[in-house]
């Protein structure tokens, strides 16, 4: 809260710190995104990208790429996407992906599948692997990730339903049935990692990257 009498600068009233002649496009409808570039000053048009995540992940792993590099290939394929009737502007595309020793966990289909997911994260560390790619002209010209580590505490079957009861449909908007940013913080004992990266976008490695292409005024 600022000090009395005067005003906290907010997002809105601050002038964007975006350099370049060509809009930038966030290539995702994911609320969270479009919040974290804001907060940063940096006003994104939506565009969610039309692609089919599930066959691309069974290509990627069919052919021998890991599931560490999965969110990439992801990102890369929604930010071409955009890109490929957006030439002229600047594509930004996200993905994350949330792995258990070797299991990659998706969005829960309905409450039942969100409970069999929280019951094997139960008192596990887990990984979210969050990464983004900028495309312009038809071309991908970054892709970088990073990833944080989350240990959920135990979870007996009563307080897996108390949660699910409580959290309603938000279970379902986000893989592994749990948005830290919301209930799903009773979940955890420990998080290692930049808060930005749990929320889907590693905003630390995309701004270096911005900045380095002078992209931005900051």
């Amino acid at each position: 809260m600022g000090e009395a009498g005067i005003s906290a600068p907010t997002a809105a009233q601050s002038p964007s710190l975006w350099r370049a002649a060509e809009p930038l496009i966030l290539a995702s409808k994911s609320p969270s995104r479009r919040a974290l570039l804001s907060a940063v000053g940096l006003d994104a048009e939506v565009i969610a990208a039309q692609v089919d995540e599930r066959a691309l992940e069974d290509r990627h792993l069919a052919r021998g790429g890991s599931l560490e590099s999965l969110s990439g290939e992801l990102a890369q394929a929604k930010a071409l996407a955009v890109s490929a009737v957006r030439p002229h502007a600047y594509s930004l595309g996200a993905d994350q992906t949330l792995t258990l020793k070797g299991r990659i966990f998706h969005k829960a289909r309905d409450f039942d599948e969100a409970r069999r997911s929280l019951a094997a994260l139960s008192g596990k560390t887990h990984r979210l692997t969050s990464a983004f790619c900028v495309a312009h002209g038809g071309q991908a010209l970054v892709v970088d990730g990073d990833h944080a580590d989350l240990r959920m505490r135990p979870l007996d079957p009563v307080t897996i339903s108390r949660y699910l009861e409580r959290a309603g449909p938000a279970a379902l908007a986000s893989v592994g049935g749990y948005q830290v940013e919301g209930l799903g913080a009773h979940l955890m004992d420990r998080i290692e990692g930049e808060h930005s990266v749990v929320l889907g976008l590693p905003m630390l490695r995309l701004l270096a990257w911005l900045r380095r292409e002078s992209l931005i005024s900051l």
